[in-house]
């Protein structure tokens, strides 16, 4: 038995041996480095103060100075905002549903008439944001925020017809 296994044991250790010399003799071929997110299609965006009714479903915008840019009515379906500045922009009736806002500032933002249905906006602040008609429906936001929005909350959404105060479980 222990002839056998002393066998096994050298067939192993050969087996191995040749896999990983393999290995490092014919490497895989090419291997591509992923392009970090903050210039992934920042060419493409061309960002102006008037980005009014743009087609920029699933853009990202990550840790971009957005402050006073006019989203007004904007396509940001799927979207990504990661760590940018939105304040005083204005967002009136653009659609952001499934739109991921992670750590951004909507302070004094005007979210008016917004879509914002299963959006996650964890982490993001809209202290002075003026919500009337926006939709939270299914929106990831957290519970002190959520407070806060309620205490703001008026209107209804004219395109979806809910209540800004019910989207936001007030």
């Amino acid at each position: 038995m222990s002839f056998l296994n002393s066998s096994l044991s050298r067939f192993r250790i050969i087996f191995l041996t040749s896999i990983l010399l393999l290995a490092l003799l014919f490497p895989s071929g090419q291997s591509f480095a992923k392009t970090p997110p903050e210039i992934r299609n920042q060419d493409e965006l061309k960002i102006s103060k008037d980005m009014h009714g743009k087609d920029l479903n699933g853009y990202e915008f990550v840790k971009l100075d957005l402050r006073g840019v006019d989203f007004g009515e904007a396509d940001l379906r799927a979207a990504i905002f990661n760590n940018s500045q939105l304040q005083e922009s204005d967002l009136r009736g653009a659609d952001l549903e499934d739109a991921v806002a992670f750590a951004c500032d909507f302070q004094g933002a005007d979210l008016r008439d917004a879509n914002f249905t299963q959006a996650l906006l964890m982490e993001s602040h809209f202290e002075d944001a003026i919500i009337e008609g926006a939709d939270f429906t299914d929106a990831v936001i957290s519970r002190i925020q959520q407070k806060q929005l309620c205490s703001l909350a008026s209107g209804t959404n004219p395109s979806s017809g809910v209540n800004t105060s019910y989207s936001l479980g007030c």
